[in-house]
């Protein structure tokens, strides 16, 4: 019989809890460790639809990316939506696994996901941690370099490909050509003087505060923001890879599957000029 702590020793061997940030809450959020465990759902964000997703395919255990438990909680209230998700897994005996900026950091996962949708070469973190892990540094964020050169209107046709952000936003000049990609899933823009530092034509990530984009204009770094949502959902496909090949080798039976989510944020309306 598969346990939830199966599951958990998996995850420990993809993701450390210790690659976490301080300021993160991951590992097992709800449920039993004891809990035997067939089938697991995948996704970015912990939502109600995603509790009744997890029931229609009889999934005992979530595991999501952002955490179902951020902040203390002083109550577990069913009529609030920041407690609502928890208190509805609680009910439906659903186990919720947390696994964020451990999966950020680690080799193979969210930024690598990302470094390797754009054909990133000898990436490395951004902001290394001072580690290794299966023998490769981890930390947040990745720079690598294309196979050669290209224009910034072919890098834009190719991230619109591979991420279909529901937006591409920019500041900052576009350079005559790109060379040197420096990416950071999620919301990185505080680590845009880092990319340009480190030599990067262009960063991608999302969020951009707006006293970093003025900065990014004075500076000469080209920023995209391609939006939180897109930066991160591919990482998931990722992680079900890497989960399934563990318990393959383990020889642990366990369906996993990845939920379908959609950005919570949607373009109403827009101009380019």
């Amino acid at each position: 019989m598969v346990k939830v702590q199966n599951i958990l020793d998996i995850l420990q061997g993809i993701a450390p809890l210790d690659l976490a940030q301080s300021w993160d809450n991951v590992g097992l959020l709800v449920g039993n460790p004891d809990s035997r465990v067939t089938s697991i759902l995948l996704a970015l964000d912990p939502t109600t639809s995603l509790l009744a997703e997890a029931e229609r395919c009889q999934a005992e255990l979530i595991i999501t990316h952002h955490p179902a438990i951020f902040h203390p909680l002083k109550s577990l209230r069913s009529d609030r939506p920041t407690e609502k998700f928890s208190h509805a897994a609680v009910q439906a005996g659903i186990h919720v696994i947390g696994c964020h900026t451990n999966l950020d950091a680690t080799s193979g996962g969210v930024n690598d996901v990302l470094a390797q949708l754009l054909h990133l070469q000898e990436t490395t973190p951004l902001l290394p941690d001072g580690r290794e892990y299966c023998g490769k540094k981890t930390g947040l964020g990745r720079i690598g370099m294309l196979a050669e050169p290209i224009s910034s209107e072919h890098f834009l046709e190719q991230l619109d490909a591979v991420l279909s952000p529901p937006w591409l936003l920019e500041a900052g000049s576009r350079p005559a050509k790109v060379a040197q990609v420096a990416v950071c899933g999620g919301s990185c823009s505080d680590v845009a003087a880092t990319a340009l530092a480190a030599g990067a034509d262009v960063f991608l990530t999302s969020e951009i505060k707006h006293d970093v984009a003025r900065w990014a204009e004075e500076a000469g770094l080209w920023l995209l923001d391609g939006g939180h949502f897109a930066t991160e959902y591919p990482a998931m496909e990722g992680l079900r890879q890497l989960l399934v090949a563990r318990m393959e080798t383990a020889g642990l039976e366990v369906q996993v599957q990845c939920a379908q989510q959609e950005p919570p944020l949607r373009l109403a309306a827009g101009k380019s000029r």
